[in-house]
């Protein structure tokens, strides 16, 4: 088994969820991960592991057996307005919905 299939495995595990949850919470087609586990298919597509990512707050590179390097709510303030003294959580999460938009909508167009 490959070290990404187990930090899958194991990410879900910490969830409390199983492999088949995860892909029906993401879109993603359960054989695809069968496969990949099986190794009837040699990788997952960057969109499958984009999504998987996203769903655990974890980096892809995490996945890939790397650092988890996703930055906090305070370091996306700071890189994103110069600051976290003015900014709401709220105007954070509209940040954070636009960019999920724009992904989806170039995923869309491919």
């Amino acid at each position: 088994m490959t070290e990404i299939y187990t930090r899958i495995e194991n990410l879900c595990k910490e969830k409390g969820i199983n492999i088949t949850f995860l892909c029906s919470s993401c879109g993603i087609p359960r054989a695809s991960l069968s496969d990949y586990k099986n190794g009837r298919k040699k990788s997952l597509s960057a969109d499958t592991l984009s999504r998987i990512a996203e769903y655990f707050n974890v980096s892809v590179d995490y996945l890939y057996g790397g650092a988890n390097n996703i930055p906090s709510d305070e370091g996306l303030k700071i890189a994103l307005f110069g600051g976290s003294e003015n900014i709401s959580d709220e105007k954070l999460e509209e940040v954070k919905r636009y960019a999920r938009y724009i992904m989806e909508r170039e995923n869309e167009n491919k």
